[in-house]
């Protein structure tokens, strides 16, 4: 079978099936997890808003301490495919772990699709250039910042 006909390593696999890297290149990059949300006690529904964790770098939409952020931001959720399930509720609705979990394909403009890491920038997909960090914005005005997902 040709490379172009053979399923790609995301496809081929379940999630819980992949190596550390090959999970770790599911993620596009753009930057909306690391956005902080408001949930809803009565409804549960979560609300996106452009106030972005500490570290996250506003250009390249990626967590600029990855490998040590939990010394800086404890409570930053590490997303496993054990963890999956359960935090799906904040995922982006473009996320390639969310769509994979449900049995999606990744969109065109994913990097692993488009081999671009700036695809999801040009898709206007990612955060870039449109996000506040978090100790410039007091946590009672996050309200006035809730956004829509670029999708």
């Amino acid at each position: 079978m040709s490379d172009t006909l053979r399923p790609r390593f995301w496809e081929r696999f379940p999630l819980e099936k992949l190596t550390r890297p090959e999970w770790e290149a599911l993620c596009d990059g753009c930057g909306k997890c690391c956005l902080n949300k408001l949930e809803d006690e009565e409804t549960g529904e979560v609300a996106l808003t452009r106030v972005a964790c500490r570290l996250l770098d506003n250009d390249t939409c990626r967590c600029a301490q990855y490998p040590i952020r939990h010394q800086f931001v404890p409570e930053c959720i590490v997303l496993t495919p054990a963890t999956l399930a359960k935090n799906l509720y904040w995922l982006p609705q473009t996320c390639a772990y969310r769509l994979r979990h449900e049995g999606r394909p990744l969109y065109d403009w994913h990097p692993l699709v488009s081999g671009d890491p700036e695809s999801v920038h040009q898709a206007g997909v990612s955060v870039r250039g449109m996000t506040l960090p978090e100790f410039e914005v007091a946590e009672d005005d996050w309200e006035d910042h809730i956004i829509e997902e670029p999708l």
